[in-house]
């Protein structure tokens, strides 16, 4: 029984370092660029795969660790130190399973965090570009509404005053907002 055991315990290990190595592997992966769906679905998978690892570990700590400490006739003193062996290899498997449980929360953390950046990004540009038409809006709005009292109306030049108005402000915030280093 306990060469059984031994040998399920010790094969834990083997698993536990495919998953670490697909966990770096993913790792990468993130910061390399793959598809955000990807990335998403291989997480998702990763945790479901570690949960079962856990699931099947946890009761078998116990058990050994019943084994070790029960008086039972059927199990020799000498046994039990070997039962020790065994409990101490699942405890140091559970704490692998737990780091790399962490480890792909935190994968989660970074890859959400990924996205916020992308969309703060996004969002940026397109609140510069409202920022830069809201003034130019306004002047449009003013100059179209039919006044006959707008002493502008009566210029010769009036539409290419206001135009040039419009492109000096439309280049005035766009120099503003390079230098905030905002573009």
């Amino acid at each position: 029984m306990y060469a059984l055991i031994d040998a399920i315990v010790d094969h834990y290990y083997a698993i536990i370092e495919t998953m670490g190595n697909k966990i770096e592997d993913l790792e990468d992966d993130l910061f390399t660029g793959m598809t955000q769906e990807q990335i998403s679905q291989q997480i998702q998978n990763l945790k479901r795969e570690i949960l079962k690892l856990r699931r099947a570990i946890f009761p078998l700590r116990e058990i050994i660790n019943r084994v070790e400490k029960s008086d039972n006739p059927l199990i020799e003193e000498k046994t039990t130190h070997y039962f020790r062996d065994v409990y101490d290899h699942i405890i140091q498997v559970t704490e692998n399973i737990d780091i790399y449980r962490e480890m792909i929360w935190s994968l989660m953390d970074m890859y959400m965090t990924t996205i916020s950046n992308k969309m703060n990004e996004v969002m940026k540009v397109l609140t510069i570009i409202a920022t830069i038409f809201i003034p130019l809006t306004f002047i449009a709005g003013i100059y179209g509404m039919n006044f006959t009292n707008m002493p502008e109306l009566q210029y010769k030049y009036g539409y290419y005053v206001v135009w040039i108005v419009m492109l000096v402000v439309l280049i005035g915030m766009l120099i503003y907002f390079k230098r905030k280093k905002w573009l």
